[in-house]
């Protein structure tokens, strides 16, 4: 049988012929098609694999380097304390009638009357009570006298220190002194303004005492008063009623603490540090007193550190060196009116400030091979710098060198970051 032509069709051959295909065109365009489809797929594939195995920038905690002020304190619990505080003894013995007073109570000087005693007029007249009485008039008339040229010197020193602080002010407002200097020429003045203020009410009490003892020694001469005279112990000092340590009628002998009076509004805080950071503060530190029951925070300043540290167990059974710091309220009374004596405040001493200081969040440093370093974010990727870090409040730390404002940095970082890695940045908040 003879072949059949090319393209020619075997089920119709009513069908008209087909044209021969040019040379060089596939017969099976669709076939071929098949036969590469496999590959493409498998090609977009691998594609896709290699897309999803590509490493992803790690998400990260970022913040900008700024300069802003850094404050950093030393934050310990302080209890307040009226700074001239004065105990109403008994002057004589005897038996002590009922004290109405209560805590609070407000009080003048010479006038009113904390207590009444019905002096034991045997006790005046024994002869060792004569010499005894004697002996007091000669000390209170040397304490009266010390008092009043102490009350004087400090008059002269706050005359001196109102002087310098006035001239300082006036250098000041013409830039030829820094505010450091300023600061401490109105700290001094303060100092001063609280030395005279404290000399005044010393001189007061021994004045009072002079009193006291004088009238003590009248009463031992014969025929002065019996067993029912009647002593009437009045305030040395004005102010209120802290505490009252006698309420009741009782006989008392000489000495018997009654009352205890003073000024609220001469208030100071006594603050206890640890004896290593005491060492760092001295007298004219700032005092920031927080939670004390009012807003805004209390303004005090230091006066004294006390030379000698005492052992104090903490909470946790530690063993811990401790100072009493000493700062005087600068805050207005009528600003504080409700605090009172052994009230409890949180303390910030200020050891340094400054208003432009270049800073990062404490947590972005850390320490490797003995230096502080930080990750800093270039071009999408972390970059390992070496730092030197300052001072440092807890939050943010002072930066000296290795870091320029506006550079991105890392805070908190991982495991999972080093040189070079992908990263992608997460604004903080710290």
């Amino acid at each position: 049988m003879p072949a059949s032509p090319p393209n020619a069709s075997t089920s119709d051959p009513s069908s008209p012929p087909v044209p021969p295909l040019p040379p060089g065109v596939n017969a099976r365009p669709e076939a071929q098609r098949r036969r590469w489809l496999p590959w493409v797929a498998g090609g977009v594939l691998l594609v896709l694999i290699g897309l999803g195995l590509r490493p992803r920038p790690i998400p990260v905690e970022v913040t900008t380097v700024g300069s802003a002020p850094l404050r950093v304190t030393i934050d310990e619990e302080g209890i307040t304390q009226v700074r001239q505080r004065y105990v109403v003894a008994a002057p004589v013995a005897g038996h002590l009638r009922r004290i109405t007073l209560k805590p609070g109570a407000r009080v003048v000087a010479g006038e009113t009357v904390l207590a009444s005693l019905e002096a034991a007029g045997a006790d005046l007249l024994d002869a060792r009570g004569q010499a005894q009485a004697e002996a007091r008039v000669g000390a209170a008339t040397n304490a009266l006298g010390q008092a009043t040229a102490q009350a004087e010197r400090a008059a002269a020193a706050l005359k001196l220190a109102e002087t310098e602080a006035a001239r300082r002010e006036s250098l000041a407002e013409r830039g030829l002194i820094s505010q450091q200097e300023l600061d401490v020429a109105r700290t001094e003045f303060f100092s001063a303004q609280q030395e005279a203020r404290a000399s005044e009410f010393g001189q007061r009490v021994a004045e009072f005492e002079v009193a006291q003892a004088r009238a003590a020694l009248v009463r031992a001469q014969p025929g002065a008063g019996g067993d029912a005279a009647v002593w009437a112990v009045t305030s040395p000092v004005s102010g209120v009623v802290l505490r009252v340590l006698q309420e009741s009628a009782r006989n008392v002998v000489a000495g018997h603490a009654l009352l205890e009076v003073g000024d609220p509004a001469d208030l100071e805080v006594r603050i206890e540090v640890l004896s290593r950071d005491g060492v760092g503060i001295t007298p004219g530190a700032r005092v920031w007193l927080e939670q004390w029951g009012g807003e805004p925070a209390l303004e005090a300043r230091v006066r004294l550190v006390e030379p000698a540290a005492f052992t104090k167990v903490s909470a946790l059974g530690v063993e811990e060196q401790r100072v009493n710091v000493i700062a005087d309220l600068v805050t207005p009374a009528v600003e504080r009116v409700t605090l009172g004596d052994a009230f409890r405040v949180e303390a910030r001493i200020v050891r340094w400030e400054g208003d432009d200081v270049r800073q990062v969040p404490a947590g972005a440093l850390f320490q490797r091979a003995g230096a502080w370093q930080v990750f800093v974010v270039e071009g999408g990727r972390a970059s390992l710098r070496r730092v030197t870090p300052g001072r440092s409040d807890g939050v943010n730390t002072q930066v000296l060198d290795g870091l320029a404002e506006g550079e991105t940095v890392i805070i908190y970082p991982g495991d999972r970051i080093a040189e070079g890695v992908s990263v992608s940045g997460i604004t903080g908040t710290s």
